[in-house]
């Protein structure tokens, strides 16, 4: 029997909504094998994010090397890097690998606490010409300069449609050559959004991981969080964490 893997590297999140832990909880559900590069430790929770702590890049790579060296890997996720100095050493070691790449480029919190500083930003584009596929939320398309900017690297760019407001949710899976892939779908209200980003982008690479081309990973991601989300478990007295369990209910049988 064989298992997809993919390396995560991205930070922690003490409250288990997010971050590495929200990335562990999808490729699990998914049924592939979920391993780490700790970019950076935080103590947060529901209300937000109260301390950081980058780890020191050497660190990041040796964490790379490890579990690359020995169990392989079959697609990477990128989220939360730590600093500048991260994300360069990271594009340079993974450039390497011949694996997809989906880079989530984490900037600010759902609570709204910040989590990437401008030099960091500015690095993103190291990341953005080594990724597959680019999945920010709309205030971070617009701080990469826009979706020309981001395919002018060459990948996909799935453009989420959360942050929008009304009650139609549109999510687009685009290309340098067009769109590929188009969802819809009515707003799930809830105060419950903690992960969502985090938990799409390592449900899209667990996809191109175990084979799905770009347009059906895309699919079974978006639909992965529209059920998590539907079934928040309401923890926390802020933004608590989506149902991440539902992931075991057939996808198949998912609508929208």
């Amino acid at each position: 029997m064989t298992i997809a893997r993919v390396l995560i590297v991205a930070g922690s999140d003490s409250g288990g909504g997010a971050g590495i832990q929200a990335d562990i909880k999808t490729v699990t559900m998914l049924g592939g094998h979920a391993m780490t590069a700790v970019t950076a430790i935080t103590a947060q929770n529901t209300l937000g994010v109260q301390r950081v702590m980058p780890i020191p890049a050497d660190m990041v790579i040796a964490q790379i090397d490890s579990v690359v060296g020995d169990i392989g890997v079959d697609a990477v996720k990128i989220g939360m890097i730590g600093s500048a100095d991260t994300a360069h050493a990271v594009a340079d070691r993974l450039e390497r690998l011949d694996v997809p790449i989906v880079f989530d480029p984490v900037m600010v919190a759902t609570s709204g606490s910040t989590l990437a500083d401008a030099a960091t930003v500015a690095a993103f584009e190291r990341l953005i010409t080594i990724a597959s596929v680019v999945t920010p939320n709309i205030p971070e398309l617009a701080a990469l300069g826009g979706e020309a900017a981001v395919l002018a690297h060459g990948c996909h760019l799935a453009a989420k449609g959360g942050h929008a407001d009304g009650g139609w949710i549109v999510d687009r899976l685009l290309s340098p050559h067009g769109e590929v892939a188009r969802l819809e779908g009515e707003r799930i209200e809830t105060a419950h959004t903690h992960g969502t980003g985090c938990s799409f982008a390592s449900a899209l690479a667990c996809g191109l991981a175990q084979g799905m081309d770009m347009a059906d990973a895309f699919t079974r991601a978006v639909r992965f969080v529209r059920t998590a989300l539907s079934h928040a478990p309401g923890l926390g007295q802020g933004h608590g964490p989506i149902g991440h369990a539902l992931g075991v209910i057939p996808f198949d049988a998912i609508e929208g």
